[in-house]
Order: structure tokens, then sequence, then C-alpha cells
């Protein structure tokens, strides 16, 4: 209905349906509550006449209902080749260096994080050698010395083991997902004793294998893949907060992090079991945010919409889906409760990124020493056998319908505003037009104030302003990219121009 074009692009919506609506909801006063009709959604509530129903929200407006992206017949193979063998054969060898504490040996062949960081290293380049002519990676492993600081007791090594998959036409546009190979026990400060190190976190170094093995056999995506093994988490987030400095002082142009920590099992320590659900955290009013932009925040409503949230959303509509046999379980928080892991420093520098976690933590098999109970006879450490590896493989195809999703599309649109130089009930938006190579159009979404996510879209054509008869009073807008291969951006939201 649209064409594309260079000029501003004027949306009306369905004023007709609207006062239809509400003229059905004034009718609806006067009649008995036994004859209403009831969203199947949700249970009758003693104190209203109805639930809402999805055809109950407010307000109405232009656009469709969001029909949320369908993996292609590329991604779906993809996904399928992630194997739970390796990924039982990845943590096996992980677990069986004893130790993988950040002040554990450097230098040993078969025990400590040297040896985990030397093997590491040895898979990653293995699995590059096999990657699908003109697909460009490379397997480094950057490092510098930690002064002694919080839970570094003396000048320690500090190796990151990163595989990066080069973008073929837009090389500076980065996504990074990472996993963390060090290890612990119940005291922060033992380097001597075991520290399997299972679920936390050979589970999710074992997803960023994988997701090498599958990604490099495929010609490079337009942006660039970086997949990495980080160490230092434990003691302070060292090797996570280096690869972030490491990447914002070559300009890398960071659309989306994902660490996976703690990613081994769907089993709660009461039992229960949520085997098809992985948690996504996702932080609210950035860290990095200067005052005066957190102000306007706040006052224009955006607390809900920082570029973690928006990535976020994407994942949610990209990965929950058959392909991945997962829901992505969205939590509207920086980390767990005052807890904390890789995606921080990231955060800290302005790149949108969010956290992986199985659905329910069982801290018997997390941070403990390995030993028995013998009052109960309970099993106390991270070991291997409480690992599920059917589970991982899961959440790997969450991180790799994500992560390809992502690097296929054009980028986040960047410079996104809305106009408030006159008062209006229209919603007037604009944006910076992208130069990426696939870029073919764009589209506006919006969705109620007090919805999650969005509900409906707005195909617009390859402008850079438009006009919708909406008011920004009433709804959240947001703007994404649509690629020639169909893939499309995370949105970006608007601020006042």
């Amino acid at each position: 209905m649209i064409s594309p074009s260079s000029y501003p692009v004027h949306l009306a919506s369905g004023f007709v349906v609207l006062v239809v609506v509400t003229i059905s909801l004034v009718n609806a006063v006067s009649l008995d509550h036994d004859i209403l009709p009831t969203s199947q959604a949700s249970p009758r509530n003693s104190l209203f006449a109805r639930q809402c129903a999805p055809t109950d929200i407010w307000p109405k407006g232009p656009g469709a209902a969001l029909v949320p992206q369908a993996p292609t017949a590329e991604l779906r193979g993809m996904l399928a080749q992630i194997n739970p063998q390796r990924v039982d054969a990845t943590i096996t060898k992980l677990v069986s260096f004893g130790t993988r504490h950040t002040m554990s040996s450097q230098t040993d062949p078969v025990r400590g994080i040297g040896a985990a960081r030397d093997w590491l290293a040895a898979e990653m380049r293995s699995i590059a050698a096999g990657a699908r002519p003109g697909t460009n990676v490379t397997i480094t492993v950057p490092s510098y010395i930690q002064q002694p600081r919080g839970s570094i007791s003396r000048p320690t090594n500090i190796s990151d083991v990163v595989a990066t998959i080069h973008g073929a036409t837009d090389p500076n546009r980065v996504y990074v997902i990472s996993g963390h190979y060090d290890s612990r026990v119940t005291d922060i400060m033992n380097f001597m004793d075991d520290a399997p190190g299972a679920d936390d976190d050979a589970s999710g170094v074992a997803v960023v294998l994988e997701l090498l093995r599958i990604m490099i056999q495929r010609p490079a995506p337009p942006a660039t893949i970086i997949l990495a093994a980080v160490a230092g988490e434990e003691q302070g987030l060292y090797g996570a907060d280096f690869l972030a400095q490491t990447l914002f002082n070559e300009g890398a142009d960071v659309q989306g992090m994902f660490t996976n920590d703690i990613v081994g099992s769907p089993k709660a320590d009461d039992g229960t079991v949520d085997p098809l659900s992985i948690r996504l955290f996702a932080q609210g009013v950035p860290t990095s945010e200067s005052a005066s932009r957190t102000a306007t925040r706040e006052s224009i409503g955006g607390e809900n919409d920082s570029p973690a949230r928006e990535l976020a959303r994407f994942v949610n509509e990209v990965a929950s889906n058959d392909a991945t046999g997962m829901n992505v379980r969205v939590i509207y928080r920086l980390d767990r409760f005052l807890r904390g892991g890789d995606h921080e420093p990231f955060l800290e520098r302005g790149y949108p990124a969010a956290r992986f976690t199985e659905p329910h933590e069982d801290f018997a098999h997390q941070h403990q020493d390995v030993r028995v109970d013998p009052a109960t006879g309970k099993q106390f450490g991270d070991l291997i056998e409480f690992c599920d590896f059917d589970f991982i493989t899961r959440v790997a195809k969450v991180n790799g319908a994500a992560l390809w999703s992502l690097a296929q599309a054009p980028g986040t649109p960047k410079n996104v505003t809305m106009d408030t130089s006159v008062l209006t009930n229209n919603s007037t938006l604009s944006w910076a037009l992208g130069s990426d190579v696939g870029l073919a159009r764009y589209e506006v979404l919006w969705r109620p104030t007090d919805v999650p996510f969005w509900t409906n879209v707005i195909p617009v054509g390859m402008v850079n302003r438009v006009t919708v008869d909406l008011s920004k009073d009433n709804a959240i807008f947001g703007v994404r990219a649509v690629g020639r291969n169909g893939y499309r951006s995370p949105a970006s939201f608007p601020f006042p121009a």
C-alpha cells in the first residue's frame, strides 16, 4: 500500500473501529454479567464483569497484529545440527581439569585454568580449520595481568579464548555470545580443591562451541559474530570486562551481547523440572545513561524500553518456537536478585546485553565444595551428573536462533526520535537511514503502554520519517529495519526530538 519514498508518510488508523468498540463497552454496562462474553485466555474475575481478551486491548490503532519472525529453512537446519553428545563431551573435558579457578595453575598441562585455556584454544582452532571456504574465522587468546584486587590475591593472568566470524558486508557491527570457563568452590579464594564447574559454567562454554561448529559451515552473515570463553568471572567479571573494553577501544558497534551462565539443568532444588524454559534477564534503565537522559526516559515512560529490553523482546520473538523447543522467559531485571554476570561490563559501556540462565537454580550444585552431607546423604558440588545435555542443546538452539537472526538482519535503527514541536494526537517519528547493503525497508512497531511485548506492526517503506494516527500519549512506539532476506532487527525506542 505504501511505496518506498524519501518523503514523510502519513498513516491513518481505523477511527470507525474505535467508535464501535467504545459503544459496545458503554452498552455492556447495563447487561447482566452472565451474558457477557468472557475471554477464554483468562478466568472470570469476581470483581469485574470479564477479563481483557486480546481484542479488548486499548487503544486501537493502525497496522496489523505482529506475527513473530519464523525461522527460515536454513536456520532450522543449522539448529538441528546442535548435538547433545558433543555438549556432553565438552563439559566432560572441562570438568577433567580438576579445577579451573582463575588463580589455579597456568602451566600444568593437565590441571588448572591454564590447561583448560589451552584445550579451548586448540579445540576452537580445530573447529575453525573446517570453516566453509570464504568464511573468515580467527581464533585469538587475548590476555593481560590482573593486579591484586578484590578476590584476586596476586598478579594473575586473565585469558579469554575468542572466535570471531568476520562479517561479510558490515564487519564493524558485532554480536557477542559468551560463557565463562573458570570455576570455584565454597571459598572463593580456594584454588587448590576440585571445582568441577559443570553447570557453572562449562554448560555455557559448551553452548559457545556448538554455535561455532555450526555457524562456520555457512556463508558469513553481514555482521560479525564473536563467540568467547572468558575467564575471571567468579573473581569479578575480569575476562568479560577485558573483552568489552577491547571492543570499545576498537570502536566496535556491539549491538547485542548474551552471556550464558548456569544453563545446565532445568531442575530446581525442590525437584521441580521446567525443561522447556530459559530465563533471559534484561536491564531496564541503562547503566551507562546520563542523569539527564534517564530523567527524559522516565518522563516519557521509557523505563521498560532500554536497548537491553528491546534486545530481549527480539529474542523472545525469534527463539520461542518449535525450532528451539523452548520458551524464552524474559525477566525485567538486570540479573537475579543482587547478583551479577558477564553481561554487565558490556552494559556499562553502552552495549545492549542480557543474561541467559536456567529456569530454577539448585544451589547445592553451584559454588559448593564437592562433598556428601553425612547426615542426609545429599551430594553437593557442581558435578556433571546434574547436567541435562538435551536441555543445554535447546538452550544452544535459542542462542543460535537469536544470534543468526541478528547477524543476518540490518542493524538496529539509530537516532530514532519523536517530534514534540507541536501538540497533536498524531505521532511523528524520524530516524537515520541505514547504510546496510541488504536493507529493504522499515517498520513501525507499537503496543499499549501496559503490554510487555510489541503487538502491532506498520510497514512504512524505505523512508526516515512517518506520521502515525495514534497518540504517543497512549502507546509505546519503536522502529525496526527489514532486510531483503526478510530478517528484521530489534526495535529502537524514540526519544523526543
